[in-house]
C-alpha cells in the first residue's frame, strides 16, 4: 500500500497586532461580566455599621438610640413599636421593657425601628426564654416573664458576678417571706430616673413599681438583663441574706439580720461622707455607689427608720 507524502502542517502564528487585539478582547469580555450585574440592578455587598445596646439599658434608651443611629427624628421607634409585631411573651401586653436585648447588631440601609426591634426580641427569645430558665423559673413559683423581671432588677443592682447571685437570694427569700422587696432602683424606674440618693417621700409614691408599698416583683422588667444575671435569677446563690449595701465600689455587704444590715449602713455612710469632703451622707436619704434594700427588721413596719438606715445605689439603668 502507498502513502502519499504528507507535508507537516505550519502553525499559524498571531501577529502583534493580533496579540493586542485578543488581549483587549479579554478585558472587554471581564468588564463586561463585572458590569452585567450592575446593569441588571446587582450592587456591592453594604457594610454593616454596629449599633451596641449595653446591659441596663432601658427601653427609652434604646429607642433613643435607635432613632440616633438611622438619623430618624426623636420618638421614631417608640412610635413604631406598637405595629412593629414583636415576639412577646403575652404577659408583656406589646410592652418590650426587658426583652430588647443587649448585645451588637448590625444596622444597615435597609434597617428599620421595626427590623431592629424584632432583631432585639428574637434574640431575646433565643438566649434568655430557654429550657433551663423555664425550667428554673417554674422551681422558684415563677413564669419566664417574672423571671425577667427579677433578672432585671438584678442587673440594676449588683456590680459583679458573685454579687448578682446574692442579690437575686435577696430578692427570692423576700419573696418567700412575703416581704416588700424595697429596691430604690424601681423607685427610679417609676420615676424616670437614675440617681444614688432616694428620699424618705418617694418612696410612698403612687406608682406598681414603688417596692416599697408592694408586695411581690414589679409588673414588668426595668431594664434589659443579660445573661448572666438572667442565670442569677434561676440559680442564685445558697445563702440567708435580706440585705445588702455596696459600702464602696467593689465592696457589696449582705446580711441576714437587720441588725447587722444597720452597721454596714452606718460605715457606708461613714465612707460617703468622706469621699464628699465632709458633706453629710443625709440620713434621710437613700445612697450609695451601687445596690442594697434597707427594709425595717419586718416587712411593712419602722418606714421612718427604714431611711434614716438605709444606704444603696442607683441602677445602670440609667
Amino acid at each position: 500500500m502507498r502513502h502519499e507524502y504528507q507535508p507537516p502542517r505550519r502553525r499559524s502564528r498571531l501577529t502583534r497586532r493580533g496579540r493586542l487585539a485578543l488581549f483587549l478582547g479579554m478585558l472587554l469580555a471581564v468588564g463586561a461580566a463585572a458590569l452585567f450585574p450592575l446593569m441588571r440592578g446587582g450592587e456591592a455587598p453594604e457594610k454593616p455599621r454596629r449599633l451596641t445596646i449595653p446591659e441596663g439599658w432601658r427601653a427609652p434608651q434604646v429607642y433613643a438610640a435607635i432613632d440616633r443611629e438611622l438619623k430618624l427624628p426623636a420618638g421614631s421607634t417608640k412610635a413604631a413599636v406598637p405595629k412593629a409585631a414583636l415576639a412577646l411573651p403575652a404577659e408583656a401586653k406589646g410592652n418590650p421593657e426587658g426583652f430588647l436585648f443587649p448585645a451588637t447588631y448590625p444596622v444597615t440601609s435597609k434597617s428599620t425601628p421595626a427590623t431592629l426591634l424584632a432583631y432585639m426580641v428574637d434574640t431575646a427569645n433565643r438566649k434568655l426564654a430557654t429550657r433551663a430558665v423555664a425550667d428554673g423559673a417554674k422551681a422558684h413559683g415563677m413564669t419566664p416573664y417574672q423571671t425577667a423581671t427579677l433578672a432585671s432588677i438584678i442587673e440594676a443592682e449588683a456590680e459583679s458576678r458573685a454579687d448578682r447571685g446574692k442579690v437575686a437570694r435577696v430578692v427570692h427569700n423576700r419573696l418567700a417571706r412575703s416581704m416588700p422587696l424595697q429596691m430604690d432602683s424601681t423607685i427610679n424606674y417609676a420615676l424616670g430616673r437614675n440617681t444614688v440618693d432616694t428620699k424618705l417621700s418617694e418612696t410612698r409614691i403612687d406608682s406598681p413599681f414603688n417596692t416599697y408599698e408592694r408586695q411581690g416583683l414589679p409588673p414588668t422588667p426595668i431594664d434589659s438583663p443579660g445573661v448572666e444575671a438572667m442565670a442569677a435569677a434561676v440559680a442564685p446563690t445558697p445563702g440567708d441574706w435580706l440585705f445588702f449595701v455596696t459600702v464602696k465600689p467593689g465592696d457589696t455587704r449582705f446580711s441576714a439580720t437587720y441588725e447587722e444590715h444597720k452597721k454596714h449602713v452606718a460605715e457606708f455612710n461613714r465612707v460617703r461622707a468622706g469621699a464628699s469632703a465632709g458633706a453629710s451622707a443625709g440620713a434621710s436619704a437613700s445612697a450609695g455607689t451601687r445596690a442594697s434594700t434597707g427594709p425595717g427588721p419586718e416587712a411593712g413596719t419602722g418606714t421612718s427608720e427604714v431611711a434614716a438606715g438605709r444606704a444603696r445605689a442607683g441602677s445602670r439603668a440609667g
